[in-house]
């Protein structure tokens, strides 16, 4: 059979319903671009000689690193931080313990890089190596520079509360002996006492160039045993040359003090900011700034598109988000004629065009009350899972072509409403997360996703923990449980809280988009309830701009209120409880029976929030 006959009739959603079936040679160039470029078209081996990478290439491998970092949360920065600054610590107690057992410096050095070793290795944020992948995307205008000082001063104030907690135990917990414990106190006052601060700046300029280079070079090196090589024999280089690294002299400086031998405010501006200001710029003049402009005008080809100018406007650039933004996400290709302004968008994930166009309907209803609003339908093509997610460009080609066939009904059906439109195609193994990640990397206000076994929701069971994913969400989701939608009967049950806040909001749409009724239905324990509850659900239309909607309360159950007042409403629309929705629908575990008892169709909206970190640690 030959590609033609292979190719006829196949679509997405029979049994090719990630995609077409690949010939051989197509399936070869997918799984060698696959392993030769990562997900962010980052090179993996060198174009020119495989085992070696030229500076352009380095450096496109940095900005896709620097891109994952400068998109983590503060908490994500801030703990790693501490890992790196505790980890300092285990340099500091080497260092000594070893010297004052050996009763020789040059020995004690030998162990001087095993902290060091730990933070590279292990991806932890240490803030001297931050003087390269940040200030590589600042520098090519994709990061703004409050953004970069964001990233340097969670890092930084993440490596002291680790040096400081690794150097309170040293003191306090026995650690070291006697004999360690004045090697530890003479090793410090060297630096504090014996050396003056324009010396300890160009020290320490040295020091910041040596981190910096060993970050360059690590991205270089395509194993992990170079990568370790490499490691050690830096930063033995900074001991042996009497260097200084910020953490290390944060932590020596908070020795001297539990000791007694220094003062607060002599220590941090005498010791610690002269090594500061040094590894700062040794790290960004000698290295970055260098290796910056040895690169051609090739080295961000993967983060920029034809036709696109992405980054930011000097004002941005300058003042991030008080100028307009502060950052621009790195794109995938199948989003590169997305542009997003201050518009309003609606995403909507379409795992089979030819049963979700109901999907496009609502999320048109809705943007259809805004002036703004635009509507993003994201084609996600799921692959097998053990072919590459990003296949060659042939079959991509191919997969192009059939999803524009496919969703030209979808393209259809929203050109009846009079709200812009765009469509984009990706294509993955991990159909769920992408949703996740699609929301992100375009700003998206709205997720309106369709509730049913054979969409995305069977293929999340399989991808990364559903507590974490769904536990932080990019933005507002609603979930919809189609049974012929019609909006012009509202049921909009609440008990107050963010996500009842996002149920009203789309309760406000609707009545603008088609003039909605709209009932509120708070259910009250027993009679005695009933005036304190219609005191509050009349307060909380007030609030919501729902004044003239029918106001109910019930008293019994919960669901049998909802149920019985749902009979004669043609829409429900319930919020999340604090337990969330997405991960409880994933995992069949949310018990709302009312949900499949009622006839109407069933809307399920759910607001981000950040969890506390008892929440995080205990759930």
């Amino acid at each position: 059979m030959d590609d033609s006959e292979r190719d006829e009739g196949t679509e997405p959603g029979d049994r090719g319903e990630s995609e077409p079936y690949p010939d051989k040679a197509d399936l070869d160039e997918s799984v060698r671009e696959a392993v030769e470029r990562s997900r962010m078209g980052a090179p993996a081996v060198g174009e020119a000689v495989r085992d070696r990478f030229s500076a352009d290439e380095v450096f496109q491998r940095i900005i896709a690193a620097a891109d994952e970092e400068v998109t983590s949360s503060g908490r994500e920065l801030f703990f790693s931080g501490i890992a790196a600054g505790f980890a300092i610590s285990i340099t500091f107690l080497l260092y000594a313990s070893l010297s004052a057992a050996t009763d020789s410096k040059l020995l004690g050095v030998l162990l001087y890089p095993l902290g060091f070793i730990y933070i590279i290795i292990g991806g932890y944020q240490l803030y001297t190596e931050n003087t390269l992948p940040p200030v590589a995307l600042t520098l090519e205008r994709i990061a703004s520079l409050p953004t970069l000082l964001r990233h340097w001063s969670i890092v930084l104030l993440g490596n002291f509360t680790g040096g400081a907690v690794g150097t309170l135990v040293l003191v306090w917990g026995g650690v070291f002996d006697p004999a360690a414990a004045a090697e530890a106190l003479a090793i410090s006052r060297k630096g504090a006492f014996e050396t003056g601060w324009w010396p300890l700046f160009f020290k320490a300029v040295f020091a910041g160039l040596i981190v910096a280079g060993v970050v360059w070079v690590g991205f270089s090196s395509r194993d992990t045993i170079s990568r370790i090589v490499v490691t050690y024999l830096a930063f033995l280089a900074i001991p042996l040359g009497g260097l200084f690294h910020v953490v290390v002299s944060f932590s020596e400086t908070l020795y001297l003090l539990l000791h007694g031998e220094i003062g607060a405010v002599v220590g941090l501006t005498e010791f610690v900011l002269p090594v500061l200001i040094g590894n700062t710029l040794g790290g960004i003049t000698l290295v970055t700034l260098v290796n910056y402009f040895q690169t051609s005008e090739d080295r961000l080809e993967s983060a920029r598109f034809a036709g696109i100018e992405r980054r930011l406007t000097p004002r941005e650039w300058a003042f991030g988000p008080f100028a307009g933004r502060s950052y621009v996400p790195i794109l995938d290709p199948s989003e590169r004629a997305l542009s997003r302004g201050d518009e309003y968008r609606i995403m909507v994930p379409i795992a089979n065009p030819r049963t979700e166009s109901n999907l496009v309907d609502v999320a048109c209803t809705l943007a259809s009350a805004r002036d703004d609003a635009t509507v993003h339908a994201v084609h996600v093509v799921q692959t097998p899972g053990y072919q590459p997610s990003r296949p060659s460009r042939r079959q991509r080609e191919r997969i192009s072509a059939e999803s524009e066939r496919l969703m030209a009904p979808i393209r259809q059906t929203a050109s009846g409403y009079d709200v812009r439109f765009e469509t984009s195609m990706t294509v993955t193994n991990r159909s769920f997360e992408e949703v996740f990640d699609a929301a992100r990397r375009t700003e998206s206000d709205l997720v309106l996703l369709g509730w049913e076994e054979d969409r995305l929701w069977s293929d999340a069971r399989a991808e990364r923990p559903l507590a974490e994913l769904t536990n932080q969400l990019p933005c507002d989701f609603l979930v919809v449980r189609d049974r012929g939608f019609e909006a012009s009967r509202i049921l909009l049950p609440t008990y107050g809280g963010p996500n009842a806040d996002l149920s009203a909001e789309v309760v406000q749409l609707l009545q603008s988009a088609v003039g909605s009724a709209v009932s509120l239905l708070h259910v009250v324990g027993s009679d005695a309830e009933r005036e304190s509850g219609e005191q509050f659900l009349e307060e909380w239309a007030l609030d919501h701009d729902l004044t003239d909607a029918e106001r109910l309360v019930e008293t019994g159950t919960v669901e049998a209120a909802i149920e019985g007042a749902a009979a004669d409403h043609t829409l429900l629309i319930l919020g999340a409880t604090e337990r969330g929705l997405l991960s409880r629908l994933l995992t069949d575990s949310l018990h709302i029976d009312v949900i499949n008892d009622v006839d109407c169709s069933v809307l399920l909206t759910e607001r981000p929030h950040e969890r506390s970190l008892f929440e995080r640690l205990f759930g």
